[in-house]
C-alpha cells in the first residue's frame, strides 16, 4: 500500500483527493497537512511513501519542505499538484528536488499513474510541459521573467516579503537573522529592479507568484 501525505490548504479538495486515491485500490492517504509548518512536522515524524504537496501554502513555503526533505528524508518522493500551469515554476521545483510536476486539472489517472511512477522511482510531467520547460531550459524562450533568475531561497523570501511578511517573521520562519533576511531583500530587489516592498508586491501579483 501507498502511504501518502496531501498537503494542501483547502479541505474540500484534500478531501477529493482521498476518494480519487483511495479508490486506485493500492494508496491510502495517511495524513493532510495545511500549512507548510504542519507539514514538515508530519514528515519528519511518520514514514511515508510519496508527499503530494501544493506550492501555495501559509506558513514554511513549499521550496523550504522540499528543501528541508531533502535533507532530512532524501529518498522520500515529492510530486508537486499545483493550479499553476507555468513552466518555468516546473522548472524550478523540479531543480529543487521534487521528483514530479502536475496541475490540478489533470485527469484523475494521471495523477494516480503518476503517483506509481514516482514510488517506482521514475520522474513526472506531461509530455506538453516537458515541451515547454524544453524551451526554457535550451533559452528558446525569450520571455524568461527576471525572478527566474533568482535562488530557491530569494525566491522564497520575495513570495514572503509580497505576502507581506516582516524582515523579521522570515527571519523566524526560515531559521536565518534579521541581517541574513535584509541582504536577502536587498539582493532579491536588485535583482527585480525594484525600489521597495510595494513594488515587489505589485510584481508577484503581476507575475501570478502569489495564491
Amino acid at each position: 500500500m501507498i502511504r501518502i501525505l496531501v498537503v494542501d490548504d483547502h479541505k474540500m479538495f484534500r478531501k477529493g483527493l482521498v476518494l480519487i486515491l483511495e479508490d486506485a485500490g493500492d494508496m491510502q492517504v495517511s495524513g493532510e497537512a495545511e500549512n507548510g509548518d504542519e507539514a514538515m512536522k508530519m514528515i519528519l515524524r511518520q514514514e511515508w511513501d510519496l508527499v503530494l504537496l501544493d506550492v501555495s501554502l501559509p506558513g514554511r513555503s513549499a521550496l523550504e519542505i522540499i528543501h528541508q526533505t531533502g535533507l532530512k528524508k532524501p529518498q522520500l518522493p515529492i510530486l508537486i499538484l499545483t493550479m499553476h500551469n507555468d513552466e518555468l515554476l516546473a522548472v524550478r521545483f523540479l531543480k529543487a528536488g521534487a521528483r514530479g510536476f502536475l496541475t490540478k486539472d489533470s485527469d484523475p489517472a494521471l495523477l494516480v499513474q503518476a503517483i506509481r511512477r514516482i514510488v517506482a522511482g521514475h520522474r513526472h510531467i506531461s509530455p506538453e510541459l516537458a515541451e515547454r520547460i524544453l524551451d526554457v531550459s535550451t533559452g528558446t524562450d525569450p520571455e524568461i521573467p527576471p525572478h527566474q533568475k533568482l535562488s530557491n531561497r530569494e525566491f522564497t523570501v520575495m513570495c514572503q516579503i509580497a505576502s507581506g511578511k516582516t524582515v523579521g517573521a522570515i527571519a523566524e520562519a526560515l531559521g536565518i537573522s534579521s541581517r541574513t533576511a535584509s541582504t536577502y531583500r536587498s539582493r532579491i530587489l536588485e535583482k527585480l529592479n525594484l525600489n521597495n516592498n510595494a513594488e515587489l508586491t505589485h510584481y508577484a501579483f503581476k507575475h501570478n507568484l502569489l495564491p
